[in-house]
């Protein structure tokens, strides 16, 4: 019914609210300046943290030939809005500060560049940082050089264009007002006999079968 848009034109016809709906669990779409400097990374992964203000994800990312993707894009896809940034922490695991100042502290005089390809992919940290940071030995940089790094890794801030939309989305966000239906029948407060299931309901489930285990429980139930 979601699919078709027939489950919205039914809530509709009977003055049920329906909340907007828009494409979830998506892909992102880089802006032009991102899309410039990181289209080239096409089937790179890397395991991230992937936050906005509403939610956080440690999973893989994956650059594709317009943007981003991967299990940590398609979770907090569900919790973006148009215009807003997501931040991703490329080393969740380890703190960058004390992995560079570990490796100075040793005398370490390989460079940024041949040190930071023993946590990132090569092409990325190549693409991702200037070439002149990349080729100091890391026993030359200074504490604030450090800092900067550190900071770039863990907060990469990036300002999706657009989601690649309901053609590669996996659910749709919004629909019938959970508000309008009874929690354990599923049927509509106002008319008697009318129930709302699946994924015309304002439900989302998470990435893993959470949004196929709703439309079956939610059926079941009716």
């Amino acid at each position: 019914m979601g699919a078709t848009g027939f489950g919205y034109k039914i809530a509709k016809k009977f003055g049920l609210k329906i909340n907007p709906q828009r494409a979830g669990l998506v892909p992102f779409v880089f802006n032009s300046e991102d899309q410039q400097k990181f289209g080239q990374l096409r089937g790179i992964s890397i395991f991230c943290r992937v936050s906005n203000h509403q939610a956080s994800f440690d999973e893989n990312i994956l650059f594709t030939h317009k943007g981003l993707s991967g299990p940590a894009i398609l979770q907090i896809s569900s919790y973006w809005n148009s215009g807003e940034s997501i931040e991703i922490d490329l080393s969740p695991n380890i703190k960058i500060t004390d992995f560079l100042n570990n490796k100075k502290d040793q005398g370490t005089k390989t460079t940024l560049k041949n040190t930071l390809i023993e946590l990132l992919p090569k092409n990325f940290v190549a693409t991702f940082f200037d070439s002149d940071i990349l080729e100091k030995r890391v026993c030359d940089l200074a504490i604030d050089e450090i800092s900067l790094i550190a900071k770039k890794i863990h907060q990469w801030l990036v300002y999706p264009q657009t989601t690649e939309g309901y053609r590669t989305a996996e659910v749709t966000l919004g629909g019938v007002s959970c508000d309008e239906l009874s929690s354990k029948i599923l049927e509509t407060n106002k008319v008697k006999g009318l129930y709302f299931i699946g994924e015309v309901v304002d439900v989302t489930g998470w990435l893993g079968g959470y949004n196929f285990q709703w439309a079956w429980a939610s059926g079941q139930v009716v």
